[in-house]
Formats: structure tokens, sequence, C-alpha cells
């Protein structure tokens, strides 16, 4: 493959990997519609959130130009992802109990204060692209391993509860393809800051995605015999409601 048609294919790649990347980063949605309309949190974990925040903003320092060149696509969707990430850990912050509110919004404090340092340690007083490279680079693969790993507490509960209800399929979908793509851009022109983490960024999405088949069935029969018992309990209080009325009659 020539230099201009290895170009051509990376920036084709990349760009898929922003609209797959754009889909996981929305893939949320229905979740927040969810808690918005309950007004709680329940048992959503804020770790896979919080996680994908500092991946990104990571992420969005090493596509700058003055730190990596030719990586536009990196940038565009990792600043977009960040500001995605930021309205779903407010919606945390506003809906989640005290104890739960402090404990997102402490980690949010110490992200944002991080970023904060590296970027200034990066672009003040590194002066070497390729030092600014490997620093931002090796923190990346920290970071992006993390967003990854975020849900293994998540693939916890699944296992313990035998439940996929707290594990969307759409965000394991989207994480699935988000590795591959990714790892497809790094391998055409070789960047090992990139390949590594979404590497292994896909194996945790196929481990997400065959509990999630393991599980499917199980979680079914829960709901269903939640909504049963539900049934049941709304009958008994009707039954019990006009057995009241019919007393106060008799009176």
């Amino acid at each position: 493959m020539t230099a201009a048609a290895a170009h051509i294919a990376r920036t084709v790649v990349g760009i898929i990997g922003n609209i797959i990347s754009g889909f996981l980063f929305l893939s949320p949605v229905p979740t927040f519609y969810g808690i918005w309309k309950k007004g709680s949190v329940e048992q959503f974990s804020p770790a896979p959130y919080l996680a994908t925040l500092v991946n990104c903003m990571v992420w969005t320092l090493y596509g700058l130009p003055m730190v990596n060149p030719d990586n536009i696509l990196v940038l565009t969707i990792n600043g977009s992802g960040s500001v995605v990430e930021i309205v779903y850990v407010t919606l945390f912050i506003i809906y989640s109990n005290r104890n739960k509110r402090l404990k997102v919004l402490l980690w949010l404090i110490v992200e944002l204060l991080f970023i904060g340092a590296l970027a200034f340690v990066t672009l003040i007083l590194v002066h070497s692209a390729k030092k600014r490279s490997a620093i931002v680079g090796t923190t990346c693969i920290v970071f992006n391993i993390m967003m990854y790993a975020a849900p293994l507490a998540v693939m916890k509960l699944v296992i313990v509860t035998k439940s996929v209800e707290y594990m969307p399929l759409s965000i394991s979908l989207a994480s699935f393809g988000n590795g591959v793509a990714w790892t497809t851009y790094a391998l055409i022109q070789f960047d090992a800051f990139i390949t590594v983490p979404n590497g292994i960024g896909t194996l945790f999405s196929v481990v997400q995605l065959i509990l999630y088949a393991t599980y499917y069935k199980s979680t079914k029969m829960q709901i269903a015999e939640r909504k049963a018992n539900k049934t049941e309990v709304d009958l008994s209080q009707v039954v019990v409601g006009n057995g009241d009325q019919k007393s106060k009659t008799n009176h």
C-alpha cells in the first residue's frame, strides 16, 4: 500500500471511528432519559461515565497538533465526547443521593485538576513534539484501558444478579465497534498508543457481549416476575380498598 493510499484508508477508517464513537457517546441517552423520568440513578454506576470523561479529555490533548500532528480525527471526536460526558456526569450529580453526589463531584474535580496539570506540563514545560506525544500517549493508554475496564463493576453485578438490566446492550455494542475501528485506524499507520488500549478494549467488549447473551433470558424472567408481583400487590390493594368501603357502608 502506497503512502497516499494508506493516508486515504486511515482517514476513511478514522471517519468511521468518529461515527461509531459518536454512537458510543450517545448510546446512554435512553438510560439517562429513564433516570430523568424517575428522578433517580438507582443502581447505575457513575464509574463508566467518569472514566470515559477523563479518557476523552486525555485523547483530546493527544490529538492537538502541537502534541501529535495529523490526528485531527482523534481531536474532533474526543473533544465532542468530553462535552457529552460532562452532561452525563452532571445528571448523575443532580439525580444521585447525597452520598453518591459528593463522591461523583469529588472525582470530577480530581479529573479536571489532573488534566489541567498534564496540559501544563506537556504544553509549557516540554518543548519536543515527540516527548509530548510519548507523555500524553502513555497516559492515554492507562486511561483508555480504565474506560473499557470501568464496566467490570457492572459486569460483576450482572454475574451476581444474573441480570443484564443495568448493562445496556447498546453501550456494549458501541464499545465493541469503537474498539475495532480505532484498532484498525492505528494499525494502518502504526501508532502503539492507539493500538494497545483499543485492542484491549475490544476484548473487554467481547466479554460484555458474552455476558449479555448468557444472562439475557434470566433477565427477561426476573423482569416478568417483578411485573407479576406488582400486579398481585395492586390487585390486593384494590380488594382491601373495596372491603374498607363496604365496611364503611355497613356502618
